[in-house]
């Protein structure tokens, strides 16, 4: 896959390298030449100088074969204009924008733009870590509306099958890591000791799934 990384910053420089470690063809734009340093003599992409809404610079980066854009410079404004570019004229068909402010994300979804922010995360989970202290909760999907969820299997729930603990539309047991290897249930599969279960989770059922797990509500 041809990926291009606009902005060579903390985050840029990580998705950057961890891309090209597992073989994808990447090309990082940053107006800052020195940044190109730190990916490393061992970094095998292509490093453009240059401002990433220039389409010059996208041109010589090579979008018109590119097959997914991240923003992910210092700027919201940058990345947006940046990602609309990327997927509005040249089509890119993979587009990911950063973002520092939250509130801006529901306005470029609209606009068809995928975005991350950090701070909306980052709030969640020092949230949910706080409250939900007895759970490993891993990510939060949208605005935390979801949570993935892992417990080791509580000794009431070993024996019950999944569908005894499923609640629809609220709490999903997606997969099971027994002995070591992780496993998809079947709404039959039975829980065993020392099981952990991984669960995504409604917000709106959060406390409903703690008495259910037999946990104590966070505090």
């Amino acid at each position: 896959m041809k990926v291009i990384i606009m902005g060579c910053g903390r985050v840029g420089e990580q998705v950057s390298r961890r891309l090209d470690e597992k073989g994808h063809d990447v090309v990082v734009i940053d107006q800052d030449e020195a940044t190109g340093a730190r990916l490393g003599p061992r970094f095998g992409g292509r490093f453009v100088p240059g401002l990433g809404f220039d389409q010059g610079v996208l041109l010589k980066a090579g979008i018109k074969e590119a097959d997914a854009f991240a923003a992910t410079s210092s700027s919201d404004n940058a990345n947006v204009v940046t990602a609309r570019i990327a997927r509005s004229l040249f089509r890119v068909p993979r587009v990911v924008a950063r973002l520092y402010d939250p509130r801006r994300a529901e306005i470029y979804r609209r606009l068809g733009i995928v975005t991350i922010s950090s701070t909306a995360w980052g709030a969640e989970r020092i949230y949910e870590l706080l409250t939900h202290r007895d759970l490993d909760t891993l990510i939060s999907f949208g605005h935390g509306e979801v949570t993935l969820v892992t417990l080791e299997v509580p000794p009431h729930v070993v024996g019950r099958m999944v569908n005894q603990v499923n609640i629809p539309g609220e709490v999903d047991v997606v997969a099971i890591t027994r002995d070591g290897a992780a496993l998809l249930p079947t709404l039959g599969t039975e829980f065993r000791s020392g099981d952990l279960i991984h669960f995504a989770v409604h917000a709106r059922a959060m406390s409903q799934f703690e008495r259910l797990m037999g946990l104590a509500a966070g505090g």
